[in-house]
């Protein structure tokens, strides 16, 4: 687990569990978000995106976490693990709300902007029906070789870091 693609809903619990993963294996964590846009909150131009991320992904140590459907083929041929939260949509929901509540609408510390607006509620509640298969079958084309870890609660994702943390050579190329 040397370079590790984190995707999933909003709100499915990506950025906390990059992060845990990024302490426990001391790998550098880039949140798509930093990437995709400025520091006026704009969207970047897309080709400067997608260098971005070809630029990141060239590494040989990285966790990244989000979700660019149209970008993932980038991040995924060059990951060795592919981790997929796929929590209830309810569950997404409430972290959607929970992130709400903390950060009330701004930018927290790791750069992710919190930004409710009804489309985004939207594709939150339709996330596995409408985009999981696409993100699935985007996985099989261009990261059949990772490892794909696909994890369907908080308790999967919780049992993954302890896991990991009781074998210590598990991060370790």
């Amino acid at each position: 687990m040397q370079r590790i693609a984190v995707l999933g809903a909003g709100g499915a619990g990506k950025t906390v569990l990059a992060r845990r993963l990024g302490h426990l294996l001391d790998l550098p964590v880039t949140h798509l978000d930093q990437l995709r846009y400025d520091p006026a909150w704009n969207v970047v131009p897309e080709e400067t995106f997608t260098a971005a991320q070809r630029r990141l992904v060239a590494g040989d140590r990285w966790i990244v976490d989000g979700n660019s459907l149209a970008s993932l083929d980038i991040r995924a041929a060059r990951a060795d693990t592919i981790i997929v939260l796929d929590p209830h949509p309810l569950v997404c929901l409430a972290g959607v709300l929970r992130r709400r509540l903390k950060y009330r609408g701004g930018q927290h510390a790791d750069g992710v902007y919190d930004c409710i607006t009804l489309d985004v509620l939207r594709y939150v509640l339709s996330y596995r029906r409408r985009h999981l298969p696409r993100v699935l079958a985007c996985i099989q084309e261009h990261g059949s070789h990772a490892e794909l870890i696909h994890l369907t609660s908080r308790r999967d994702a919780n049992q993954l870091i302890n896991r990991i943390r009781t074998d210590p050579g598990r991060g370790q190329p």
